[in-house]
């Protein structure tokens, strides 16, 4: 037996969350992180209503909401027409803006706190699989060395070493425009948060924690990143620089978007950004890695502990796979939104503004795609796959990580079927007429019905031990 089942390459968010859900599903994972130190730039901000949830099911929450400034709307490719979250059913109706440097800091103390062991400063070069397990070659600080599990997850980014060890394809797009970043202090703030858009291009500057700004945006022209070109480019835009100095983080960023061919392949999968790329329009990129992990997780130690069978390993990709696709295309339709400088651009730009503002379920629509608050799930069942839009108090219903029975009112039979399974029944309100749901770990529906036969025969479609 191998000392770790489980060997997560990269301790960012992902890679952290990954690591969390397989100790809590009673794994002994292990994450190896080439760097030495974690980053000091925070190079995502936004997290987003479905990822405050996500951290809700397993009761981190708190520290977030604490930590972070809540902004009660998005956009949709910098449009002058903001999307409103405040209606989301949710019961966190906005987004945090929340450093990543704090995130990666709370998910480690999180992950340290179930059991997970992190290794820094060990390097993964290659790594070969059988039917016995995942051998990965490893740097380490004592020199190189070769450590087998029975699965291993690439969560080490867009140049992933495990995603190209694996023989995985990566297709897509090189980077035709580029973005810009600083995270400076400013002299002459605005007032409020805002954002600029005209024929000079494209600047948001928004306070972030610290006491400093985040100015980024997209110029015609590629940038170098320095305070002299984030000053003049700003000024260009804005008509005012607001003063930056005292720099901490100056950079850029193109809109290459991949995708990975497969999420899984044989012992080895991919999440977040190892398994896809995009232009960071909206801030949905930590977000969606961490949904990953949340999907995979839970699946994972299920599998490894026997309370699952291997065909459920199968669903990862066929269920993130899709959304990766989403990803791409409403990242690359908000790039083009973005980008769109000229006169006819501006035109589609104010078109699109106005075509929001006439229509709300549109700006619904587009807000729901942006959190990740419409990722429904394939499933037979009309309720299968969808997302329990839940109170706190009902995501905090599945802090141990395991599937749950929920009944509006629980009859001898559902009860009785509860024992059977050995699953915890509680009764709450639901938003559906059915009379119970098996809840997944992840907060999707995995089965429904409305007698606890129904219920128990779709329990059986599932490859549940």
């Amino acid at each position: 037996m191998n000392t770790h089942d489980t060997i997560v390459v990269g301790a960012g968010p992902v890679g952290l969350w990954t690591a969390a859900e397989l100790a809590l599903g009673g794994g002994r994972p292990l994450v190896l992180e080439r760097a030495e130190q974690r980053s000091p730039h925070s190079k995502a901000l936004a997290v987003h209503p479905r990822t405050i949830e996500v951290l809700a099911m397993r009761g981190q929450e708190q520290a977030f909401l604490d930590g972070g400034l809540p902004v009660p709307d998005g956009h949709f490719g910098m449009l002058p027409a903001p999307l409103d979250f405040r209606g989301l059913a949710t019961p966190f109706p906005f987004q945090l803006v929340h450093p990543q440097l704090r995130t990666e800091e709370l998910l480690e103390q999180h992950a340290l706190a179930l059991g997970v062991l992190i290794r820094r400063g060990h390097r993964v070069s290659g790594l070969s699989q059988d039917e016995r397990g995942v051998t990965l070659r490893v740097t380490g600080p004592d020199g190189e060395y070769g450590i087998t599990a029975d699965h291993v997850v690439g969560a080490d980014g867009a140049g992933s070493i495990v995603r190209q060890a694996a023989g995985i394809d990566f297709p897509g797009t090189d980077s035709t425009v580029y973005g810009f970043l600083g995270d400076v202090e400013l002299t002459d703030p605005p007032e409020r948060p805002g954002f600029w858009h005209n024929e000079h291009g494209a600047l948001i500057v928004a306070p972030i924690p610290g006491g400093r700004h985040r100015v980024t945006g997209y110029a015609p022209s590629a940038l170098t990143p320095t305070l002299e070109s984030l000053r003049e480019t700003a000024k260009r835009i804005a008509g005012t620089d607001f003063g930056p100095h005292s720099p901490v983080w100056l950079s850029r960023f193109g809109n290459a978007t991949r995708l990975a061919a497969e999420y899984r392949k044989g012992r080895v999968f991919l999440a977040g950004d190892a398994a896809h790329r995009h232009f960071p329009a909206g801030g949905v990129g930590l977000n969606v890695g961490l949904q990953d992990a949340m999907n995979l997780g839970w699946k994972l130690a299920a599998v490894q502990r026997g309370r699952a069978g291997k065909a459920l390993l199968d669903t990862y990709h066929s269920e993130r796979h899709p959304v990766g696709v989403a990803l791409g295309e409403h990242t690359k339709a908000q790039t083009a939104l973005i980008t769109a400088t000229s006169e006819e651009g501006r035109s589609l730009r104010r078109f699109m503004a106005d075509l929001v503002r006439a229509h709300p379920d549109v700006a619904t629509a587009l807000a729901n795609t942006v959190t990740a608050l419409d990722v429904r799930y394939p499933g037979t069942h009309p309720l299968a796959g969808l997302r329990l839009p839940a109170t706190r108090e009902q995501l905090r219903l599945l802090r141990e990580g395991r599937p749950v029975l929920l009944a509006q009112e629980a009859d001898p039979a559902v009860k009785d079927l509860a024992t059977s399974a050995d699953l915890q029944l509680y009764e709450t309100e639901l938003p559906w007429s059915t009379a119970a749901v098996l809840m997944r770990p992840d907060g999707h529906v995995w089965a429904a019905g409305d007698t606890a036969g129904q219920l128990a025969s779709a329990m059986a479609e599932l490859p549940l031990n």
